[in-house]
């Protein structure tokens, strides 16, 4: 990628921090927004952070990335299932439904859509752009969610953004082999919190159906990103990518299975346990 693309990126990712910063300053002083800074931080901290450690040197560990997504998809499943469900499927249970079916379609066609930027030459790196697109997302759908429900705890949207994480890893990583910067990676960890703080100024209408669609579709969206994080432990995917030159990458992925359905596991309990305390 040309030098100026990079530089382009990195401006890009700088000018969304402080996007970040001046808007949360705007919703500290909005409720519920202080709930949405708190997830917003939490999601640039998380993303930021694992991806330096992701230019670490050393040998790489399938182990400890097969743990962070399956940690974090159990987390996802299991939040968007207790959480925005019912909250969906009460308001209106057949809005509710279509909200869900119409979520998970466009959470695929946005992923499928967005593998096809890889036969471009874009200005940004791919990775880096699918990132930001599912960052925004996202970012919006919890934005307009806490809107719409100013009691929810913040559970919901520290678990939503428990991908951010093995994601950021998983991103340096592949910038790190190609010798690039992980700068870009700025701008991903701070789309989220900045699309989620300008859409918690945005007031959805009252009305049962209309919460019951919102609701419905931020399940279907993250429901489809939990999936899309589930550790898949098979010839092709990323996990077996770190080790692809290993003589020993087929063993590695059969040991990799079991601990792809414990962390998933673990994920969807630690929600489960964090609700009982909370």
């Amino acid at each position: 990628m040309a030098t100026t693309s990079v530089r382009a990126e990195t401006v890009l990712g700088v000018a969304s921090v402080v996007a970040l910063l001046a808007l949360t300053g705007v919703g500290l002083a909005v409720a519920p927004a202080p709930k949405v800074v708190g997830i917003a931080w939490v999601a640039f901290a998380a993303m930021a952070g694992a991806a330096v450690l992701g230019t670490g040197g050393g040998d790489e560990r399938p182990r400890g990335l097969v743990w962070g997504y399956g940690l974090a998809a159990g987390a996802m499943v299991t939040s968007a299932s207790v959480f925005l469900v019912p909250q969906a499927t009460g308001a209106d249970a057949h809005a509710g439904g279509f909200g869900i079916a119409a979520g998970l379609l466009v959470g695929f066609a946005g992923h499928t859509v967005g593998h096809r930027l890889a036969h471009y030459d874009l200005p940004m790196d791919r990775t880096v752009a699918e990132l930001t697109a599912h960052a925004l997302s996202a970012g919006v759908i919890i934005g307009v969610v806490y809107g719409a429900m100013p009691d929810l705890g913040p559970l919901l949207g520290l678990a939503i953004v428990s991908h951010k994480g093995p994601a950021g890893y998983a991103a340096a990583r592949r910038l790190a082999r190609s010798g690039r910067s992980i700068a870009p990676i700025l701008l991903p960890s701070s789309a989220l919190g900045v699309a989620a703080l300008a859409s918690t100024l945005v007031a959805v209408p009252p009305t049962p159906a209309v919460q019951a669609v919102v609701f419905g579709f931020a399940a279907g969206v993250f429901l489809h990103v939990a999936m899309d994080f589930l550790p898949r432990c098979e010839t092709g995917s990323e996990v077996h990518d770190v080790f692809v030159e290993s003589d020993h990458a087929h063993a590695m992925l059969d040991r990799l299975r079991v601990h792809a359905v414990v962390s998933t596991g673990l994920g969807g309990l630690a929600v489960f346990a964090a609700w009982l305390v909370v």
